[in-house]
């Protein structure tokens, strides 16, 4: 709403002056004429709910990751509470959990009755740090539960010798991940649980959805019935109910979406390595931004998002989300720092616990990046940064 607002004002103030500039949002989904006319048609077949568009989707998910189970849901949220579930997590557990993250990560935890355990991140890449994760586990430890932060993949050969090596199971929130790769191997294609987030401002939109990648073939039936109610056929009524599941099946119409932004997925994560490339080479401010890091060509670029530099500024980060909207721009905030929520207050924890994610938390700011946007569009951005923060310098 916020947006919307701001877009109007923006547009109407530049054609005042004789030149009108669209609102530049920080994230837009790509949706062409051949996926609405695809979506047309799965409406008016009269089978909008799971049925063989799912089926087709999950199997090109399935393929996209090497041959992996692949079970879709309404969310990424959904996804990972049923793979707490579904590793048996429940009270008296604990889940450690990136304090730098989506409220999401840590609340799946608190709702399956477990604790989540938050550890800091890493000032560069914003991923756990593996080493206070290890520190983190004691004898209740049963998972843990890292965020590949922006599309940038956590060093999973430590990841996974650290769980290895405690006996935990790994339930990987690659929200921000679908098409990043570790050392040549797809996130999602490898490894324990995966859950990805298929959101409008995600690299691969299905409107609202998610997806698990399952290592264990055991597992699968079990996700699926936790995923649907706990309903099983084959019972002499014709079903059975084996488990209190929920209800997070994806639609056919919300499949269909699927279907044709994953033909175009590697396109899509070209454009957002290529205009992560022109912000490192054009975001030269007085004072400088500090830059995230760039990872290799396996980090797919979910966000782009620099840290301001308060300590140099006369004004807050309010006043430079403000200005740069007043310049038809928009800018996220991802993510304020998890622990300081009332919520996680109330269990214990305090300010000063995790002085990493505070400080990206206080200053973090997301610039815009899509695969529609242009090159000027980059371009605009980094002029608009520098002037600002220019203005604000102390």
């Amino acid at each position: 709403m916020a947006d919307r607002a701001h877009a109007r004002k923006a547009t109407a103030r530049s054609a005042s002056t004789g030149r009108q500039t669209a609102f530049l949002p920080f994230a837009r989904p790509t949706i062409d004429e051949e996926t609405i006319a695809a979506v047309a048609a799965v409406l008016r077949s009269g089978w909008i709910a799971s049925g063989p568009q799912v089926d087709a989707f999950e199997a090109a998910l399935s393929d996209y990751l090497g041959g992996r189970a692949v079970r879709t849901f309404t969310s990424a949220t959904g996804a990972l509470e049923v793979a707490l579930q579904a590793c048996g997590i429940g009270p008296g557990d604990e889940v450690i959990v990136p304090a730098m993250t989506f409220a999401a990560t840590a609340n799946v935890v608190v709702r399956v009755g477990a604790r989540p355990v938050f550890v800091d991140v890493e000032p560069a890449t914003r991923n756990i740090d593996l080493g206070r994760a290890e520190a983190a586990v004691t004898s209740r430890t049963r998972a843990i539960m890292p965020v590949h932060f922006a599309g940038l993949p956590v060093d999973m050969d430590a990841l996974y010798a650290l769980a290895q090596r405690h006996g935990v199971r790994v339930i990987e929130d690659a929200a921000h991940a679908i098409g990043s790769s570790h050392r040549g191997r797809r996130i999602g294609s490898f490894g324990d649980l995966i859950a990805f987030s298929f959101h409008p401002n995600k690299n691969l939109t299905t409107i609202e959805g998610g997806a698990l990648s399952i290592r264990e073939s055991v597992e699968v039936k079990q996700i699926e019935r936790l995923r649907f109610h706990g309903l099983e056929n084959g019972s002499e009524s014709g079903m059975d109910i084996l488990v209190a599941g929920g209800k997070y099946n994806l639609s056919d119409v919300a499949a269909c979406v699927g279907l044709a932004q994953l033909r175009r997925l590697e396109q899509f994560n070209r454009r957002r390595r290529e205009f992560a490339a022109r912000y490192f080479e054009r975001l030269d401010t007085d004072p400088p931004l500090l830059l995230p890091a760039r990872g290799d060509e396996g980090h797919s670029w979910h966000m782009f998002a620099p840290l301001l530099p308060l300590d140099r500024m006369r004004a807050g980060r309010v006043d430079f989300i403000r200005a740069m909207r007043e310049r038809g721009i928009g800018v996220g905030v991802h993510y304020p720092a998890l622990h300081l929520f009332s919520l996680y207050r109330k269990m214990g924890y305090r300010p000063g616990d995790f002085p990493n994610a505070e400080h990206i938390g206080r200053s973090t700011v997301t610039l815009p990046l899509f695969p529609a946007m242009s090159e000027n569009d980059v371009d605009r951005v980094c002029d608009s940064c520098a002037g600002i923060l220019g203005r604000l310098r102390n």
